[in-house]
């Protein structure tokens, strides 16, 4: 649980399915079920079921944000769903924004990658080894970033590859986590 109520991030990668139409039209998985990330959490099926609903009954959307920064939303998200495999998100990166032209050009040159959501936890509980299981969450945004926090989200991510490292990736994580910390601190 998130007793501080201060808002969470967890990374992903945009999957194959990612489009570019017009350097503005964006889709992808922003969370996955059942997959440990490097910050040892797995999210559940089911996790945002009810703050969709929530967001749907007050007419009001997922916000898209530059790198998790309030102060800078690019783009809208038009869908939002939970799937079998995850959060799968469809949206437009607003290129009459400064942030949303950089963004798409980013994105069309292969530097920009990752997904993140931007949550608080409602109901979490544990693994037998330790890993939080994140059950009802109350997501907030899902921003584009640098560097994804669930590498196993990555196409070229080997099949398989346990939350505990031992993965051709680890590097990554490492880097990953400690810009992620770095991030936290600031």
């Amino acid at each position: 649980m998130n007793i501080s109520g201060q808002l969470e991030h967890k990374f992903c990668t945009f999957d194959s399915q990612i489009s570019g139409r017009d350097g503005s039209q964006i889709e992808g998985y922003a969370s996955f079920f059942d997959v440990c990330d490097q910050g040892g959490d797995i999210v559940k099926p089911g996790a945002y079921t009810a703050s969709l609903q929530t967001l749907g009954k007050q007419g009001r959307k997922v916000k898209m944000l530059w790198q998790h920064d309030p102060s800078q939303p690019i783009g809208v998200w038009d869908h939002v769903t939970e799937d079998r495999k995850g959060l799968f998100v469809k949206g437009r990166i607003l290129t009459v924004v400064e942030r949303g032209r950089e963004a798409a050009a980013l994105i069309a040159a292969g530097a920009i990658d990752g997904l993140s959501i931007g949550y608080r936890t409602r109901s979490a509980g544990k693994t037998a080894q330790g890993k939080r299981l994140l059950t009802d969450l109350d997501l907030w945004e899902v921003s584009l970033v640098t560097f994804p926090m669930a590498l196993q989200a990555r196409v070229a991510a080997k099949e398989g590859a346990d939350c505990e490292g031992g993965s051709p990736d680890a590097e990554w994580g490492d880097l990953a986590a400690a810009f992620q910390a770095a991030r936290e601190h600031l």
